[in-house]
């Protein structure tokens, strides 16, 4: 348990902290654009995941040793992805660097961002870390969470016409194929789908096999993402918005699956499937049911889950208004709370203290860019 820092003060002195730090770190988006941020910011993030990538300790490694000889240190186990606290994180971290590199090619760290990355993403270096997936011990490692950003960066690399994103995407390839070998060989079995707000959700996950699975094409794996996405939600009815957040939530189950399911289904479908699912939706938008939630304490590992939740709502509330027809009386609800939860999650990223700092730039980016999200003239 990552524990840098321990809280000292009571939770308001936190919460006063907090503000004020958020404040003063001054996280924007570029003048007269929601959806892209400004250079300064995005310098200021990939200094940050720079940092994480190449820092090795503290690190929780979630491992199954059977034997002694196969305990190593976070690097001899990870040669590209130990850094940032834990696997899934550094893994991330990389799909963070390269999405800036390419939407934001004159960041001041664009060369350290690609030395950095070429001396990540080796061949010998993925073909090590696919040698210790293969391993019997470490079947469900990272299932499915760590398994889907992994796929996420080979589709941010597979669509960049880049020398070097051409070389990288290549040697992603061994890990890339146990994944997926490994993912189509899990999906069957799994009978019912994992809802949480934390890393093993099932909507999260499919979401990002879907679209890895759209890049690439594979038709297969896609028919059984989506075969199984619609036996798991297709049905459901009444979601219980007012059960979330829970204290250490950084995804909404809820949300998730909503932006899984407008990938699926079509316009009216998808709009009647939500009125189904969220039957109450517009006045729980309006009364402040879903809501930004504040993080009382950025130095508890756990309760700074909240500040990626912000954002993780913000991603998906974006995508689901853009998902319905122009006429919805929801669309315009749907955009407003987004934004709000953006703003509120932003203000956490690069607070200068590791337990968020080593992962919650992701998921400002991935909400910024409004990632997998269509383009229909907003």
């Amino acid at each position: 348990m990552l524990n840098l820092q321990p809280a000292r003060y009571m939770l308001l002195a936190c919460f006063v902290s907090t503000c004020a730090l958020a404040k003063s770190q001054g996280v924007t988006v570029a003048p007269g654009n929601e959806n892209q941020l400004d250079l300064q910011t995005a310098g200021q993030w990939a200094d940050l995941v720079l940092k994480g990538l190449n820092t090795e300790y503290p690190n929780k490694l979630s491992l199954v040793y059977s034997t002694r000889s196969q305990i190593k240190t976070p690097r001899e186990h990870f040669p590209a992805f130990y850094g940032c606290f834990d696997w899934h994180s550094s893994v991330h971290g990389h799909w963070v660097l390269v999405k800036l590199l390419r939407s934001y090619p004159t960041i001041s760290p664009a060369s350290e961002i690609r030395t950095t990355l070429n001396e990540h993403l080796t061949k010998i270096n993925i073909e090590k870390e696919s040698q210790f997936f293969s391993q019997p011990e470490q079947k469900t490692f990272e299932r499915m969470y760590g398994w889907a950003w992994y796929l996420r960066l080979v589709i941010e690399l597979d669509s960049w016409d880049d020398p070097d994103a051409l070389k990288w995407r290549d040697n992603l390839r061994p890990l890339e194929e146990l994944l997926v070998k490994r993912i189509k060989e899990y999906l069957p079995n799994l009978s019912y789908p994992i809802r949480t707000g934390q890393h093993p959700d099932t909507g999260f996950a499919l979401t990002q096999i879907l679209d890895y699975a759209h890049q690439i094409g594979d038709p297969l794996l896609s028919a059984q993402v989506q075969s199984r996405a619609k036996n798991f939600y297709y049905n459901d009815v009444n979601y219980p918005v007012t059960y979330e957040p829970s204290g250490h939530d950084f995804f909404s189950s809820c949300w998730n699956e909503a932006d899984l399911m407008r990938r699926l289904l079509p316009q009216e479908e998808f709009s009647e499937w939500l009125n189904r699912f969220l039957p109450q939706l517009s006045s729980q938008l309006a009364d402040g049911t879903i809501s930004p939630v504040i993080v009382s304490d950025v130095t508890d590992p756990k309760i700074v889950h909240l500040a990626g939740l912000n954002l993780n709502r913000a991603w998906c509330l974006q995508s689901v208004a853009a998902a319905l027809p122009q006429q919805s009386p929801l669309r315009e609800p749907l955009r407003e709370s987004s934004r709000k939860h953006l703003t509120a999650g932003l203000k956490y990223i690069n607070s200068g203290h590791y337990e968020g700092d080593h992962w919650l730039a992701t998921f400002g980016l991935y909400a910024v860019e409004r990632v997998g999200v269509r383009n229909d003239g907003e």
